[in-house]
């Protein structure tokens, strides 16, 4: 089931739709660099593509770092480098 949560990030507000599943792991990875959800939230906006979707953005966030834990190569290209 998707669901909607709203953010503020940059001093705007955002709705952002994903399935719980991408919610439950974008909290588990939030809490194992102790760091606010809405903190790790901005830092994935902050590096996507320009004209990416942030909810798209997000997902592949939580898929890279799933590769990563299972020893897997994660797939950057999605993300900007700065």
């Amino acid at each position: 089931m998707i669901r909607k949560h709203s953010a503020t990030l940059h001093g705007h507000r955002t709705s952002i739709s994903l399935e719980e599943a991408f919610w439950s792991e974008l909290r588990r990875l939030a809490a194992e660099r102790a760091m606010p959800l809405a903190r790790l939230i901005a830092e994935v906006d902050d590096k996507r593509a320009a004209g990416a979707n942030l909810s798209s953005a997000l997902r592949l966030h939580v898929l890279d770092a799933l590769r990563g834990e299972a020893g897997r190569k994660p797939d950057i290209g999605h993300v900007r480098s700065n």
